[in-house]
């Protein structure tokens, strides 16, 4: 049979972010045969620096990959640039075909697919992703702090970003895009000193190639340098639905859901980074991805010892 002529490693991680390459790099430190297929789609490409990462802060996203790309190959860790297409179950564990039709097998799989931002059709919102238009002020704050901050309605915990962001400047706008604000929300504002601006919001104000304000429905113009807006975080999972993981809805998008250890239900699977914690950032994501990775070798080593006693008790049993 074909898959009986295959190399079958250990684990391969899907995903080469920072979780899939803190996994990667654990295995390959435990003497694992790992693959990371990473397809290179980064969420965090449009920023120019990673901000909170102990000794690392201010790098490049694309540097911190690829000085975790070097620390895996270094211990062993083979890394294949493709786009998984589908993974399914098998006599060895699973296959993970690639668009390129290529296979590889495994006895165990770590998703570390990450998430995509789903963002409000607004113009100019996209453009601007990553720019002067951000989510986080643990990872963007300090960059724009007293800045003029205009914060915009797009999800259940705006009026939170709004509060996060105000710590960092002291003007600080609230743009309602015609959504309901409860009256505690409404008092949390005013007594922050967050001006409330009702209406709808039609677009970005872009002049020369920078922020310049929020254009409202109207079309006047509020004045801004920053614009925060929660996304709509969802999970990749739809190449793993034929192994039986589904993402599970949250009120701020999507996660594959698993225990404490990044088990998931499929047996053989786990999960680490922000597929899972929809919060994470790039230093909790990539220790979790070392957590699940710990966990998950224990799981092999486990299932070696158990067939060296096999192998042992049927040996003496023959005697």
């Amino acid at each position: 049979m074909v898959e009986q002529a295959e190399i079958v490693r250990d684990v391969v991680v899907v995903g080469g972010g920072a979780a899939g390459l803190s996994a990667a790099l654990i295995l390959a430190r435990s003497r694992r045969r790992v693959t990371v297929v990473d397809a290179g789609a980064r969420r965090n490409a449009p920023a120019q620096a990673v901000h909170g990462l102990l000794a690392l802060d201010g790098l490049s996203p694309l540097e911190v990959l690829e000085r975790g790309r070097d620390e895996v190959t270094r211990y062993g860790g083979e890394i294949i640039s493709a786009e998984v297409a589908d993974v399914s179950c098998t006599s060895l564990g699973f296959a993970v075909m690639m668009r390129d039709g290529a296979v590889v097998h495994a006895c165990r799989l770590l998703i570390a697919t990450g998430l995509v931002d789903e963002l409000p059709d607004i113009a100019g919102l996209r453009q601007r992703w990553g720019r002067d238009v951000l989510h986080c002020p643990y990872h963007h704050g300090w960059e724009v702090r007293d800045h003029a901050i205009g914060v915009l309605a797009t999800g259940p915990m705006s009026v939170h970003q709004a509060l996060l962001f105000r710590q960092l400047s002291n003007d600080v706008r609230y743009f309602t895009r015609d959504q309901d604000l409860s009256d505690q929300d409404r008092v949390k504002l005013q007594a922050l000193g967050i001006a409330v601006i009702a209406g709808g919001v039609a677009g970005l104000e872009i002049v020369e190639d920078r922020l310049a304000g929020v254009r409202l429905d109207d079309d006047r113009v509020v004045p801004v340098e920053t614009v925060a807006a929660a996304s709509r975080m969802v999970a990749r999972a739809e190449v793993l639905a034929g192994i039986g993981i589904t993402a599970t809805q949250h009120p701020v998008g999507s996660f594959i859901a698993a225990d404490e250890t990044g088990r998931t239900s499929v047996p053989g699977v786990w999960v680490a980074g922000n597929a899972t914690d929809l919060a994470a950032q790039v230093g909790a994501a990539a220790a979790d991805g070392a957590r699940a990775a710990a966990h998950l070798n224990a799981d092999l080593v486990a299932e070696d010892t158990d067939r060296a006693v096999a192998r042992l008790t049927n040996a003496e049993s023959l005697r």
